[in-house]
């Protein structure tokens, strides 16, 4: 699964990458208003990016303790994962967890990600719906696709292909490759509230085979084939 970032990737199998990559712009854009320029903020990502992990770690407390989401959110990834320090699994949840309460989209979606996963945490799919909802209401895009999951599967809350078609569309909008391979499935088959169009379903795959995925390409040529014998086959 694509993410916005090379963290969220990374994170989507479990939290060994630093979170401090997250204060690219890309990463936390959807995060506004927000304090992320805060120079001390500012100071520990280029101390963390130039390696200086124990600084860094020092900066992002300082400034965690001043309230920035940003700060807080990175400190409790270099807890979680021991840079800069020994791993205190503990602190380091208690701040993602201020970080989630702050209303920083990502990291609500991390913090449902380890409810999803069971990671530091007992599994519990229906905190984790919880929390992907009030991240993908502020148009994050993995928490989009990790509720559409949810709702396609029935996990952690009640099984909905209807909801699922909703946020797995509004990932796809958000240029999410497996979304948008999903949506194409959904437009070409039709049901469960979807008009079946395969000159929609054609797009969405084409979408999703400019980003890479083989299974959309030759899912956009058999469409692409299919609606062009219809067509030559329609009384001229």
């Amino acid at each position: 699964m694509k993410g916005i970032s090379q963290f969220v990737v990374r994170v989507a199998v479990g939290f060994t990458a630093c979170a401090a990559l997250a204060a690219s712009a890309s990463a936390y854009a959807q995060d506004k208003p927000s304090k992320a320029d805060d120079p001390e903020t500012q100071t520990a990502v280029a101390d963390y990016n130039a390696g200086n992990l124990s600084s860094a770690l020092v900066e992002f407390h300082k400034a965690a303790l001043r309230g920035n989401r940003l700060a807080e959110f990175n400190y409790a990834m270099m807890l979680l994962n021991g840079e800069g320090t020994t791993a205190n699994v503990d602190e380091g949840k208690k701040w993602l967890r201020k970080a989630a309460d702050a209303n920083m989209s990502h990291a609500q979606y991390v913090y449902g990600k380890m409810y999803d996963d069971g990671e530091f945490v007992g599994r519990d799919p229906a905190e984790a719906h919880r929390w992907f909802l009030k991240a993908a209401e502020q148009g994050h895009v993995q928490a989009e696709l990790a509720l559409a999951n949810q709702f396609l599967d029935g996990r952690g809350t009640a099984r909905d292909n209807r909801q699922a078609f909703i946020w797995y569309k509004k990932a796809a909008e958000g240029g999410d490759m497996t979304a948008q391979y999903v949506a194409g499935s959904f437009y070409e088959r039709g049901g469960d509230g979807v008009d079946k169009n395969l000159n929609v379903a054609r797009a969405y795959y084409a979408a999703a085979a400019a980003q890479g995925d083989p299974a959309a390409k030759l899912k956009y040529l058999q469409l692409s084939a299919q609606l062009r014998d219809e067509h030559e086959a329609k009384p001229q």
